[in-house]
């Protein structure tokens, strides 16, 4: 899904249904919406999104949310937090998470030799500086948001290696119940 910076109509894919158009925008939810909203933004029927959106709160995928008289969606942002910690050990080693957290605290540490800052609430506040170029604010700015981004990832990976020996034997339970299933 991408959206027009000329007219902020979104545009779809012309492969997509009416549902896979409703669960892409249920997904990236980062507020409570209600059905009108989401059957807006997925353009789709009323009737469409309402039954979609009960089969995401059955699967467990979405949670309703109940503010006054109308009824609101929103991702189980703690399945997804989950999801995103079991497909880093999915599809990463220990070494290459090791590796990535390496990587960030490196770039990190760059940073703040850079700026001469700590953190980036310290580099947001910079941006305030009269002679700061329109470059440099640019610059700066999107150091913010890589920054961010990285703690994110930093906390995401921290919690993939606290919790990867514990999936590797769940991982390893499941293969020996199937092996012994089979025979």
């Amino acid at each position: 899904m991408s959206e027009s910076p000329q007219d902020g109509v979104q545009s779809w894919s012309e492969s997509m249904t009416a549902r896979e158009r409703i669960r892409a925008v249920a997904e990236t939810l980062r507020e409570p919406r209600s059905v009108n909203w989401i059957s807006e933004q997925a353009d789709a029927a009323w009737s469409t999104t309402n039954e979609e959106l009960q089969d995401l709160v059955n699967q467990g995928q979405l949670r309703r949310v109940e503010a006054g008289e109308t009824t609101r969606y929103l991702p189980d942002y703690t399945r997804l937090l989950f999801e995103e910690i079991r497909t880093l050990i999915e599809e990463n080693t220990r070494e290459e998470l090791r590796s990535e957290l390496a990587a960030i605290t490196e770039e990190i540490e760059a940073w703040q030799a850079t700026y001469d800052v700590e953190t980036w609430e310290e580099l947001e506040q910079s941006l305030a500086d009269g002679d700061l170029s329109s470059d440099e604010l640019h610059e700066r700015r999107d150091v913010i948001t890589r920054w961010e981004e990285n703690l994110e990832d930093r906390r995401l990976i921290k919690h993939a290696l606290a919790l990867y020996s514990d999936v590797e034997a769940a991982r390893e339970q499941r293969i020996n119940v199937a092996d012994r299933a089979a025979n």
